[in-house]
């Protein structure tokens, strides 16, 4: 089966997030770099990936997705720092 990942993307400040699903985390965490990601994450400056989750399967991802993308900002963060204590931009 193909892996599939949920991801946390963020700018420099650490105060605007987006939370996507990929199959290939690598090839669109570059995409976000480049700005070719979202409409969303090229207003907002969105290229630093700060957290991932991965799956199994791609619906598992899309409920997790539709999961974190209703939790409060703090929340959010928290989970963050689960994996990533300083938020520091995550290399692949």
């Amino acid at each position: 089966m193909k892996k599939s990942f949920v991801y946390i993307m963020t700018n420099k400040y650490r105060t605007t997030f987006y939370i996507g699903v990929t199959s290939n985390l690598i090839e669109r965490v570059q995409k976000h770099s480049l700005r070719e990601g979202s409409v969303f994450t090229t207003k907002y400056n969105l290229s630093d990936l700060v957290y991932f989750e991965e799956f199994s399967e791609i619906q598992q991802a899309i409920l997790r997705e539709k999961q974190l993308k209703n939790w409060h900002h703090k929340w959010k963060i928290n989970l963050i720092k689960q994996m990533n204590p300083t938020l520091k931009t995550l290399d692949l």
